[in-house]
Order: C-alpha cells, then sequence, then structure tokens
C-alpha cells in the first residue's frame, strides 16, 4: 500500500469524507432543534388549516366554526383534547425530514460558497452569491425531503380528524408512506413539491443568508469573535428573516399538502399554488397568507438558535472548520 494511502486513512472520518460528515453532524443538529420546538410547528400547522375556504367549497365541514382560535387557544386545545404527548404527533417524519433536508441544504450551500462561487481574497462572501446559493441550497434539500414533508403535515392533522369524528388515515409513520405510495405512487410521494421548495428557497435565503451574512460581518467588522455570542446574534436574525419570508409559502404548502385527492394523486381543491394563492386571498384575504405567523415565528426563532449553537459545536468537537 503506498505511503498517501496509508496517510489518508489516518486521517480523521471528518476529513476523509468532509461531505458525508457535514450532511450528519447537520442532521444531528436539527433532530435536537425538532424536539425542542415541534410543538410549536404542529399548532403552527392547525391554525394555517382552519377556516379553510376552499374545503368549505368542497363541503368538508371547514365552514363550521373552527375549534381552535389563536395560538395559545389552539396549543391548549390540542392538549384538553387530545393529550399533551399529541404535541410531538408526527414528530417522527419530521426528524426524518430534517435528518434529509437540513443535510442536503447544509452541504449544498457550503459546496457552492466553497467551490462555485467562491469568497474573496478578504474573506468576504457578497451577498448576492449568498442570496442564490441560500435558494439553491433551499431547492436541493427540500426536493430530497419532500416525501418525509408531506407524512409529517398529513399526520399532524390526525389529532384534528379524530376530534371531528373522521376515521384516522394512518396507523404510523411507515404506514403513511405506504398508504399514500399506494394511492398516488411516486407522484403522491412529492404531492406539493412545489410550493415546498418555493417555500425552502424562501425560508433558506433568509436562514442560511442571514445567518451567513450576519456572522461573517460581525466577525469581520466588529470586536466578536467567531463564539457562541456570534452564533446565538445571527441566528436570531436569520429566524426572523426566515419566518417573515416563509409564511406564506408555508400556509401554501400546508394547503396543497393536506387537499383530499382524487385516485390519481390529483389534487381536489386546488390546480397548483398558484391556484390556491387566489383561493386563500379572494376567499379569506390577504392576512391568511400569514396565518400561523407567530407561532412560525416563534418556533423559527428557537429553531434557528439551537440548530445554529448545536451545529457550530458538535463543528467544533468534530474537528470541522466553523461554518
Amino acid at each position: 500500500m503506498s505511503a498517501p494511502e496509508d496517510e489518508e486513512r489516518l486521517l480523521p472520518l471528518t476529513q476523509r469524507w468532509p461531505r458525508a460528515s457535514k450532511f450528519l453532524l447537520s442532521g444531528c443538529a436539527a433532530t435536537v432543534a425538532e424536539l425542542a420546538t415541534f410543538p410549536l410547528d404542529l399548532t403552527k400547522t392547525r391554525l394555517q388549516i382552519q377556516g379553510e375556504a376552499a374545503l368549505a367549497r368542497l363541503g368538508g365541514g371547514a365552514g363550521e366554526a373552527a375549534p381552535y382560535r389563536g395560538m395559545v387557544r389552539t396549543a391548549l386545545g390540542i392538549v384538553q383534547e387530545e393529550g399533551f404527548l399529541k404535541l410531538w404527533q408526527g414528530v417522527t417524519p419530521a426528524i426524518y425530514r430534517h435528518i434529509v433536508y437540513s443535510g442536503g441544504r447544509m452541504v449544498t450551500y457550503e459546496h457552492l460558497r466553497e467551490v462555485v462561487f467562491g469568497k474573496g481574497e478578504d474573506k468576504h462572501y457578497p451577498l448576492w452569491k449568498s442570496v442564490i446559493g441560500g435558494m439553491m441550497a433551499g431547492v436541493v434539500g427540500q426536493f430530497l425531503a419532500n416525501p418525509t414533508d408531506l407524512v409529517k403535515v398529513q399526520m399532524q392533522m390526525e389529532g384534528k380528524r379524530k376530534l371531528e369524528g373522521k376515521p384516522l388515515r394512518f396507523r404510523g409513520v411507515h404506514h403513511a408512506f405506504a398508504k399514500i405510495f399506494a394511492e398516488g405512487g411516486i407522484r403522491g410521494l412529492w404531492a406539493g413539491w412545489v410550493p415546498n421548495i418555493q417555500r425552502a428557497a424562501l425560508v433558506n435565503m433568509g436562514d442560511l443568508t442571514t445567518y451567513d451574512t450576519v456572522k461573517h460581518y460581525l466577525v469581520l467588522n466588529t470586536p466578536l469573535e467567531d463564539n457562541i455570542m456570534t452564533h446565538g446574534l445571527s441566528s436570531l436574525c436569520s429566524g426572523l428573516v426566515a419566518s417573515i419570508l416563509g409564511t406564506p409559502a408555508d400556509v401554501i404548502k400546508s394547503r396543497i399538502m393536506n387537499q383530499p385527492r382524487d385516485k390519481q394523486g390529483r389534487g381536489l381543491l386546488y390546480k397548483s399554488s398558484t391556484d390556491c394563492l387566489i383561493q386563500a386571498v379572494q376567499g379569506e384575504g390577504f392576512m391568511s397568507l400569514y396565518k400561523g405567523f407567530l407561532p412560525s415565528w416563534l418556533r423559527m426563532t428557537p429553531w434557528s438558535l439551537v440548530f445554529w449553537l448545536t451545529y457550530e459545536k458538535i463543528r467544533e468537537m468534530s474537528g470541522v472548520s466553523p461554518f
């Protein structure tokens, strides 16, 4: 065996397989963040679905008085009527989703930043490159993770169906995957992928771009160093921007993915994300696009904080350079 091969075998795994290592590290950080903030995601999804005008026209019962009003009453209603642990209903596919989604987006963004676009000699990374990189990373990560996101959204609504006296659709995560595939095939697993990647592009333009830009601005232009304080400030900014940009697309995504479908996997309420957008605005007003903004922001901010602090720390512990 040659000397270079011997030297390569002695290298840490993070140096031998840097992209695979970053994928796994980001998946671990995302799992921690998801478990900590999932109840807010469930509350947000319930708020976005209630009062859906298109479902009322179809005769789905949404025209009746909505059982929940506002973030706090929605969360309390879930605990009182379904049980405390139901706040984590759908968390398993959510973790599956974030391992794939976060791993894909982080590896893609860093590859674009370091290899495709490249930083300047002064280590400055132009904002326009960061915006494009963030959007492309979101598209790649979300497209890969779409089946798990679909299962997560539909399982989050199972408790609501039970309260309405409707039969439950799924016995568990694997049954949900199997049933969706049996009814709609591969196309069914990627239902709603267009609004999904649209949302992911906007969210990651807010999250990755803001975090990367704010962090390096603070490190290069202020006395702050690359430490937990800088990471915390950058993640708070990224969570707010991501929520503002992503909530309208998130509402559209949730409605398209939760709508009833025919045997061919085609939606019965909306023809496309544009059609869903028009129906929502016409039937419920423009602010319907920001249904669930408060829990979305309250979730995105701590999620971003936990994710980035965890991700930067485990990168440091694993011998990987800071993000």
